[in-house]
């Protein structure tokens, strides 16, 4: 570790609270897949931000539409129309299959505003008493962070001391069908899940499952809001998740990749019959929908809409998983999971935990990330090219000895 680094490194240790445990590498600059610290040493990125740089660090066409959108207008908030908000809620919208859009900031804001739209929902619609709503979500979920969302966290690092807690929440087992059909009750207004669960080992359901949910939430006027805040977007080879079983939900959360790693952007998208349950001053955001983070948001819209990133998506995850699992059952791989360009690698313990693998990838030039233990999570930019993923892929190999 040299001199810049170590002064960075130890600047953010005294003056930010160590809420994150970062790999020690200080980025100064990236493009496309890659990074390059203060150094000067360049890392392969297989991580893209957790699908917010779906399309690449510094990708032009959304570096472009930003700097444009910088020189006219950045915000006004909602207290007055700007002329690029109309075009970004009805082109989501369409993308989406759907009518409107509430767009937010963050993911943990548009996931709260689809909680606040789901209890309003069975009020106003469904005619749940008041107070009396409720949610079902899945064990081992991640939708976040804020003090409601960590409510129905089973993750004890992320719910631990950050009582007490927000009531209105049933927790079933991820996949199991049984135990959601059993929960449901007359005060059930939703169930939120994640197509795939990211930051639980990128977690692929049973097949049929999201299917089962939506055939369930329909039949018993529950509404089915998809969290593809990771999922979707491109990130699985399908623009959602939720399509590789042909499955629309009622509700989309949005975010991540939706701002093209330039800025933040995330959203709720559903019906009328949904979102028109709201009224002037009821929910709001001061930086929600402004002008630049619709300029770059219209302009990821425009590059999924011609399909050339959901199908590198589904073409290098192909090899991705291919080569994958390859590793399984050689010793130091345990279990691969994940869809496109998407991966969970379980890591024999024995081995390493999942961050002194992610720090051996570091120092050989590949950036990955670590969860829950021994798992670690293989997620690029879609736009990596296939020598570079293979490269990426050797030094994994050469760290596991396989």
């Amino acid at each position: 570790m040299t001199t810049d680094t170590a002064a960075a490194l130890a600047s953010a240790e005294a003056h930010s609270a160590h809420n994150y445990h970062p790999l020690p590498v200080v980025v100064a600059e990236a493009e496309g897949a890659w990074m390059t610290d203060v150094e000067g040493r360049r890392y392969l990125d297989m991580l893209a931000g957790y699908s917010a740089l779906n399309f690449g660090h510094g990708n032009r066409r959304l570096i472009d539409a930003a700097k444009a959108q910088l020189e006219r207008v950045t915000l006004t908030s909602r207290a007055f129309h700007h002329d690029r908000f109309a075009d970004f809620c009805a082109q989501l919208a369409e993308l989406c299959g759907k009518e409107m859009v509430l767009p937010m900031n963050t993911g943990a804001e548009a996931v709260e505003t689809a909680v606040k739209t789901a209890r309003k929902w069975g009020y106003r619609v469904k005619g749940v008493p008041d107070g009396r709503a409720r949610v079902i979500v899945a064990s081992d979920n991640f939708h976040g962070r804020t003090t409601t969302i960590v409510s129905f966290s089973t993750d004890p690092e992320a719910r631990a001391d950050f009582g007490p807690y927000t009531p209105g929440f049933d927790i079933v087992p991820y996949g199991d069908l049984a135990a959601l059909e059993r929960a449901m009750t007359d005060e059930t207004v939703a169930v939120l899940l994640e197509p795939i669960q990211g930051e639980a080992g990128v977690l692929v359901p049973p097949p049929g499952y999201l299917a089962g949910v939506r055939e369930l939430t329909r039949e018993r006027n529950v509404l089915f809001v998809a969290d593809e805040i990771q999922s979707g977007l491109g990130r699985t080879g399908k623009t959602f998740a939720c399509e590789h079983e042909d499955v629309v939900p009622d509700v989309y959360v949005l975010g991540k990749a939706l701002g093209g790693g330039v800025v933040p952007v995330s959203a709720v998208v559903a019906s009328t019959d949904v979102l028109g349950v709201f009224r002037p001053g009821e929910h709001g955001s001061t930086f929600g929908g402004n002008p630049l983070a619709c300029a770059v948001a219209l302009e990821v819209i425009a590059m999924l809409r011609g399909g050339e990133f959901q199908q590198r998506a589904t073409e290098l995850g192909e090899h991705l998983h291919r080569e994958l699992n390859l590793l399984v059952g050689e010793g130091a791989v345990q279990a691969v999971r994940g869809r496109g360009l998407w991966a969970g690698i379980d890591i024999d313990p024995s081995i390493g935990t999942g961050r002194q693998i992610s720090e051996q990838l570091m120092e050989r030039g590949v950036l990955v990330k670590d969860t829950h233990g021994s798992t670690i999570r293989i997620a690029p930019p879609l736009v990596i090219g296939k020598e570079d993923l293979d490269w990426g892929l050797d030094q994994l190999r050469a760290v596991l000895g396989s």
